[in-house]
């Protein structure tokens, strides 16, 4: 098989195809005595196992996973494969947690918190963030912390938590920062939630789409394991 030949199964250049090889997302091709690269449906499969994986991790995981087989390392392919279903389940489950609280925001002000106020340092460890990245919510006016007279040190209360958990969702599912605001906004005030119910919506779809494009992956990727001399 010629370069063009998997390239057009795909919709992709030939180029695409040798940059995925030299990247070592593709098991190294035969050459003929002239030089020209000369793939078969090893590569081939390889191909859609690595396409697939884009569109189930995104690039730069796809590449660790593939690159990871090529060195005969299944264990660390395997364990990529593994975080991207952790980071899937934990959207999942911080999609819930955000569906749940629109109902008692519907009716009032949120709560004020019952257990310890938490600094910027323990807020950015539970969501996974640097701090840099709280404080950038803040600058952008979607959490709005008090701050401790004494030390002049932000406090996030369990309302501050709340938002910043819907920050985070959002801003995976790909939304602006000033989107956010609007919908954070309107969280805070108890105002209407039409935005974070579409928002919501919009990010299950994305989260479902996701998933069945995991397990598109798992499955050209094991034909691509079994297809291996």
């Amino acid at each position: 098989m010629r370069p063009a030949d998997l390239a057009r199964e795909h919709g992709i250049s030939t180029q695409a195809v040798r940059n995925y090889e030299q990247d070592g997302f593709l098991p190294p091709a035969a050459r003929t005595p002239s030089g020209y690269r000369v793939y078969t449906e090893v590569h081939a499969a390889a191909l859609r196992a690595f396409l697939s994986l884009v569109a189930a991790y995104g690039h730069a995981t796809a590449g660790g996973i593939m690159t990871a087989v090529h060195d005969d390392d299944l264990g660390r392919a395997l364990t990529l494969v593994d975080r991207g279903h952790l980071r899937l389940l934990r959207d999942r489950e911080t999609l819930d947690a955000v569906r749940k609280a629109i109902g008692p925001l519907t009716a009032g002000p949120a709560p004020e918190p019952a257990g310890t106020d938490w600094s910027v340092g323990e807020l950015a460890h539970r969501l996974g963030v640097t701090a840099a990245t709280v404080r950038a919510w803040e600058r952008a006016g979607i959490l709005v912390p008090r701050r401790n007279p004494a030390t002049g040190y932000r406090v996030f209360t369990a309302a501050d938590i709340r938002d910043a958990e819907l920050t985070h969702l959002l801003r995976r599912g790909g939304y602006p920062l000033d989107h956010i605001a609007t919908v954070v906004g309107q969280v805070r005030t108890a105002g209407g939630t039409e935005s974070l119910v579409d928002a919501l919506e919009t990010w299950q779809a994305k989260l479902t789409a996701r998933g069945v494009a995991m397990l598109d992956a798992a499955g050209l990727l094991g034909a691509y394991l079994r297809s291996r001399p």
